[in-house]
């Protein structure tokens, strides 16, 4: 049921209701981690960046990586060098890789992602996880997309859109970035997804591995920590909700012939109840400029 420009569907309004009265009514000055795009009511999609640019009198320019100084991301559990160069590479030069997935709900929880898909994801063109590894068969493509502003020269945000090819969903759209939160010693990782009148942040912390492995966890003590956040917008006023039974860990490491490998795994009340495995095959061509 569509309810105007200014609410949206009734869908919608209903989950931004709960987190105006649920979360915590705040402002950017004083939570500047929770800053991120947002979506009109009408849906997001494939050229979400580069509308939202236009927006906000910006540039939209083909990207290179999700993050351009991978040894920013300091913290008590993460050391740059103990990284694998080709994990740095991917986070580093996103844009020279290709992807393919695939997924596994848990049983239990699979009609939850049928309900989100039909209810939100399909209309909104969001967030739309794979429900079989069907959904995937026929790849996944994927871009990196700069916003700049065209007087300085700053990147504003980096968006990583990634669509499923075979039904043309958008599985993800998001803008990436690096953060610091006040329950946390370090730098994190943030990722915004924009949702109609708001958005989801998902704010991980980095933790190296000895095996030249990267994770990335969004779990914390409560808000203000690394976590999950549902965020309704207006002007400068924000209203936010806080998650902590939704959980994340993306583990990335490298494999073999230029390939690197990704498993994420997303929690809730403590039960697991979808992962996802992805491979990121560097392209031939910069492969094979690479090695010349």
């Amino acid at each position: 049921m569509w309810l105007g420009l200014q609410r949206g569907y009734l869908t919608d309004w209903t989950t931004q209701v709960w987190v105006k009265t649920s979360g915590r009514k705040t402002d950017l000055k004083s939570c500047p981690w929770l800053q991120g795009p947002i979506a009109k009511p009408t849906g997001i999609g494939n050229m979400f960046f580069e509308s939202f640019a236009q927006e906000q009198g910006l540039e939209a320019r083909p990207g290179a990586g999700l993050i351009r100084n991978f040894a920013a991301l300091a913290g008590p559990q993460f050391k740059a060098e103990e990284v694998a160069p080709e994990v740095r590479n991917f986070y580093e030069h996103t844009a020279d890789y290709d992807l393919d997935a695939w997924s596994e709900w848990h049983g239990f929880f699979r009609p939850f992602g049928r309900l989100l898909a039909v209810f939100f994801s399909h209309r909104l063109q969001q967030l739309n996880v794979p429900l079989s590894s069907l959904d995937t068969s026929h790849g996944v493509s994927s871009r990196i997309v700069d916003l700049v502003d065209p007087h300085s020269g700053e990147v504003r945000y980096t968006g990583w859109v990634r669509q499923l090819l075979g039904n043309q969903n958008v599985l993800y759209a998001g803008s990436y970035s690096t953060c610091t939160v006040p329950q946390f010693r370090g730098v994190c990782v943030k990722v915004v997804f924009p949702l109609p009148n708001g958005n989801a942040v998902v704010i991980m912390y980095p933790e190296s591995g000895r095996d030249g492995s990267l994770s990335l966890t969004s779990a914390g003590v409560g808000f203000g920590s690394p976590g999950f956040y549902f965020t309704v917008r207006s002007g400068e006023q924000i209203w936010a909700k806080y998650v902590p039974a939704m959980r994340e860990t993306i583990r990335v490491y490298p494999d073999l012939d230029a390939q690197i490998r990704a498993d994420h795994v997303l929690r809730f009340g403590g039960l697991t109840f979808l992962r996802l495995h992805y491979r990121l095959r560097i392209q031939s061509h910069r492969l094979t400029a690479n090695c010349r």
